[in-house]
This record gives structure tokens, C-alpha cells and sequence, in this order.
């Protein structure tokens, strides 16, 4: 059976990636030299390789045995996306008013997290525990007033009609390896690389 496991690759592996969003269209190029173009995809896909960098023997043999615990590619893990794992800019700190995540009904308690880019927005599955901050009406509510579960924001008291509803956070990406084996060499005394290590984002 795949599972998720909820367990955040080691942070210095995340130094010397490279990636970044995948989106896939496909073009048609018609008898009047137009384009039609299509994407089968409602949203982005993310995709990252985090061999190459020169480790020390210890780097590696915790990255063997991060992967060992993952059985490869069959079971999910957290990646901290160094290009982009805020409600903000990277320079900034997150704030409660960084994203819009709902509009108060008077009824509802519940507001997915979402990161917006221009006029995509993207679900925030596996935001940072204990990052994520809530304001409504731009006032800031204590932690206890509100939980977080699998990227879902439930707030105890539902907000008032027309209320704005918005969110600051920190968050990873749900990722597995994409390859069958490690490739791992040695460069010199106490050091080596893995060739290549490619992780693919997985949808939760």
C-alpha cells in the first residue's frame, strides 16, 4: 500500500536543487499556421533534483537512509522547496494578511490555504506546523482560535458575512523520488555525490 509519510527531507539536501514548475500543454498547429493550444492539467507539477552537490560520507549515508525508509518511490514524503516555500516573498517573513483564503457566509468555518500566482491559485496541502497565521477583517487571532488539518483552516467562531479571510504560512511540497536506484560517487576521502536524485511533486 503508498502512503504519505509525513517527514520533511533533511534541510541541507534542499541546498544546490535545482527544479521548478512543470505545466503541460499541447499545441496544434493549424492548416492556417494558428496555434491551438490545451492543457490537460488543472494545476502545475513541480519537479526537482537534489544530486550533484559534493556531500560528505555522512550527507550520504543519510540520504541512503532516507530513501531506504521511503522503499523509493513508493511512499511520499515533504520537501522544503527552497525557490518558494512562503505565503511572501522569500526576503519577507509571513504575515496573516499574505493570502486571501475565504470570505465569511456567517456560517462556514472551514478555508483551504492557497498560495495565489497572478490568478492561479494553488492548494497548500502540507503547510509548516505551527507557521500558519489567520486574520479576519486584517485582525491577527490567537492560535487557538482556529486549527489546521491537512491544509484546511477551521476556525472556532465562523466570521461574520463579507468578512475577509486571510492567512500567512510557511509550507513544503509532497514529493517521492523518481528513481529506481541511487547513483552515488566517490570523489575523494570523506566525500562523494550522488549523480542524480530526482523527486517528482505528488498531488494529496
Amino acid at each position: 500500500m503508498t502512503t504519505f509519510h509525513d517527514v520533511l527531507l533533511p534541510l541541507p539536501f534542499a541546498l544546490g536543487a535545482s527544479g521548478g514548475p512543470e505545466r503541460r500543454v499541447d499545441i496544434v498547429t493549424l492548416g492556417s499556421g494558428r496555434e491551438a493550444r490545451n492543457t490537460p492539467w488543472a494545476h502545475g507539477r513541480r519537479r526537482y533534483d537534489i544530486g550533484g552537490a559534493a556531500r560528505t560520507l555522512d550527507d550520504l549515508h543519510a540520504l541512503i537512509a532516507f530513501y531506504e525508509a521511503r522503499r523509493g518511490k513508493l511512499h511520499g514524503f515533504r520537501f522544503r522547496d527552497p525557490f518558494d516555500y512562503k505565503s511572501c516573498a522569500p526576503s519577507a517573513t509571513p504575515a496573516p494578511g499574505d493570502q486571501a483564503i475565504g470570505v465569511g457566509d456567517g456560517e462556514t468555518t472551514a478555508f483551504a490555504l492557497v498560495k495565489s500566482y497572478g490568478d492561479y491559485l494553488r492548494l497548500i496541502a502540507k503547510p509548516a506546523a505551527g507557521s500558519v497565521r489567520v486574520a479576519v477583517d486584517g485582525d491577527e487571532i490567537d492560535s487557538g482560535d482556529f486549527s489546521v488539518d491537512a491544509g484546511v483552516v477551521s476556525l472556532l467562531t465562523p466570521p461574520a458575512e463579507g468578512a475577509a479571510i486571510t492567512a500567512g504560512f510557511l509550507f513544503d511540497t509532497p514529493v517521492r523520488f523518481d528513481i529506481d536506484r541511487l547513483d552515488l560517487s566517490l570523489d575523494g576521502f570523506g566525500a562523494g555525490r550522488a549523480l542524480a536524485v530526482p523527486l517528482i511533486e505528488i498531488l494529496i
